[in-house]
Parts: C-alpha cells; sequence; structure tokens
C-alpha cells in the first residue's frame, strides 16, 4: 500500500504524455492535410463534368460517385479521375 501514490503519480504522468503526443499528431496531421490542399488548389481544374467515355465508366455511375463525394465531404472534395481497374 505504500507505493500506491506512487503508482498513481505514473499513471497520470502516463496519461498526460499520451494524451500530448495525440495532440501533436492531431494537429501535425491537420497542418498537413491544410498544407496539402493549398498547394493542390493551386491546379484550376475542372472536374464538374468527369468525361465518362474517357474512363470507360457509363453516366450514371460518374453521377452516383459525384453525389456520393459531394455528401462524404460536404461539397470539398472533387472526383478529377475515374478509371476501372
Amino acid at each position: 500500500m505504500e507505493k500506491l501514490p506512487e503508482a498513481f503519480k505514473l499513471l497520470i504522468v502516463g496519461m498526460v504524455t499520451v494524451f500530448t503526443i495525440l495532440l501533436v499528431v492531431i494537429y501535425l496531421g491537420k497542418s498537413l492535410i491544410y498544407i496539402i490542399n493549398k498547394l493542390n488548389s493551386s491546379k484550376d481544374v475542372n472536374t464538374d463534368d468527369v468525361n465518362s467515355s474517357k474512363s470507360n465508366v457509363d453516366d450514371k455511375t460518374v453521377s452516383i460517385i459525384n453525389e456520393a463525394v459531394k455528401q462524404i465531404t460536404d461539397n470539398k472534395g472533387k472526383v478529377i479521375n475515374i478509371r476501372k481497374i
């Protein structure tokens, strides 16, 4: 029982350390995403009409994919290319 306060101190220090590292990873990831999006936004690409004849994908599938991307990304994502693999 005499080592219980020391165990709690070690527990708190460990949890704070893990929490701090997770926060650093989260904010570094968000920063990286922001930087990459800024670099890629300089390419002014018109992605509203994906040419389905070039990609051998029918128009219905293209519209479904476009709508799914819009819903998932809150109209922030863009479909640039669709390929069958």
